[in-house]
């Protein structure tokens, strides 16, 4: 299945630039059509609240909001101006891990921005990435805050161990594979027995992928089970990927949204955009 509808999230942190390019960039290599999200947190004030803190805070405060997301709209207008691809901007209000969950259900793909530590900007929510992944049923690809890479999603590092997480998330980058210039399959400490990677790690997956048209290579490492995340990331490099494919063991727990540690720890020390699937 080809992209057709991409969905970016923007907000008004440093990074948002660099998330919009790489969005309009994978707009431009599929021929998608672009929705930029910009959600407006107001949030609801309680009769005692606004007594405490007076209407002139309150109004300031709605104020900076949106005025937040003009600023955010001028960027997407200029940058859109010059990219020569079909997008829109949606601004709306509400809680935004909410709202971008419910945008994201309609789109093949989200892209979303690296949380920043230590800083929440207007539009921005902590772990959106985990809300994301876990609720809207869509993949979902996590731009670094530094900025990502030159080029876009040309070469990619898939991890792969065989299991479901691993075999969702390939299938849901197949748009993103059959695109790309070079392809490395990561197999890292694998099982060689039925229900794993078989006699040859990897073999099966490659056959897959090249019935899609898609030409990888395997590579076969062995790391500290504590330390996969960071054998990967130093993969990544090695390889000079420009993105890394990933599947998630996000779940619920307690209100809480929890991603396995090896996916936290990559989203936590990404070198360039994640792909991420469950």
């Amino acid at each position: 299945m080809a992209l057709k509808d991409i969905l970016v999230h923007i907000d008004s942190s440093p990074a948002a630039a660099g998330r919009l390019d790489f969005a309009i960039g994978l707009a431009q290599t599929h021929g998608a059509h672009l929705a930029a999200i910009y959600v407006v947190a107001v949030a609801p004030i309680h009769q005692y609240t606004e007594a405490d803190l007076g209407p002139e805070l309150i109004e300031a405060h709605d104020r900076f909001m949106r005025e937040s997301a003009e600023e955010a709209k001028r960027l997407f207008d200029e940058k859109i101006g010059r990219a020569g691809i079909a997008a829109e901007w949606r601004q709306v209000e509400g809680a935004v891990p909410e709202m971008v969950v419910l945008h994201a259900r309609y789109a093949d793909l989200t892209v979303l921005g690296q949380r920043i530590q230590g800083r929440l900007d207007a539009g921005a929510a902590p772990e959106l990435p985990d809300h994301v992944v876990v609720d809207a049923g869509r993949p979902a690809i996590v731009v670094p805050h530094e900025g990502p890479p030159d080029t876009v999603a040309r070469r990619v590092l898939l991890a792969w161990n065989a299991d479901r997480a691993a075999a969702r998330a390939t299938n849901d980058a197949l748009p993103i594979l059959a695109e790309a210039e070079a392809v490395r399959i990561m197999v890292i400490n694998p099982k060689k027995e039925v229900l794993g990677h078989g006699d040859l790690p990897g073999a099966d997956i490659v056959t897959h992928l090249a019935r899609h048209g898609v030409d990888g290579e395997v590579v076969e490492v062995s790391a500290d089970r504590t330390s996969v995340g960071d054998e990967l990331i130093a993969q990544c490099q090695a390889f000079n990927a420009d993105i890394m494919v990933i599947g998630s063991y996000g779940s619920f727990r307690l209100r809480e949204l929890v991603f396995g540690r090896t996916t936290r720890r990559i989203l936590a020390n990404m070198p360039v955009p994640i792909y991420v699937s469950r």
